[in-house]
């Protein structure tokens, strides 16, 4: 099942969400999550901010559906601080999937710590669609 095909939920913007996704960015996003998943990849808000704060995240990702919302609104700070790139994707069951936890395991975040050569260019490519969105 592709996250394409779940129930679509209108999800309100919350206080972690500095700008709206475009579909591309998210796919962009979910593949190349999915391609460094067995790489040094860190999950949930706890590991994240750690990441984000010693500044060895390469790229920080974030659900939007998460509850309560607050759980993640430091990281863009950090992130920003720290001159980190950071993009959303809609959903945390996806983000999770795509990230190499088991079907149904949820993640609010995770961090990115290296970006092999193989898929640099993927990550090129999330940077300048990040960088478009955040206008």
């Amino acid at each position: 099942m592709s996250w394409r095909n779940c129930q679509e939920v209108v999800i309100p913007v919350t206080v972690h969400v500095r700008f709206e996704t475009p579909e591309d960015l998210e796919d962009a996003i979910f593949d190349l999550v999915s391609s460094c998943k067995d790489g040094a990849v860190c999950r949930g808000s706890n590991e994240v901010t750690k990441a984000a704060e010693r500044g060895s995240a390469k790229l920080i990702v974030m659900a939007e559906d998460i509850n309560p919302p607050e759980l993640l609104a430091h990281i863009p700070m950090i992130c920003e601080e720290k001159d980190i790139p950071f993009g959303y994707v809609r959903h945390q069951e996806y983000l999770g999937k795509e990230s190499g936890l088991p079907d149904g395991v949820k993640t609010a975040s995770i961090a990115l710590l290296e970006i092999p050569k193989s898929f640099q260019d993927k990550f090129e490519t999330v940077l300048s669609k990040i960088k478009d969105a955040n206008k």
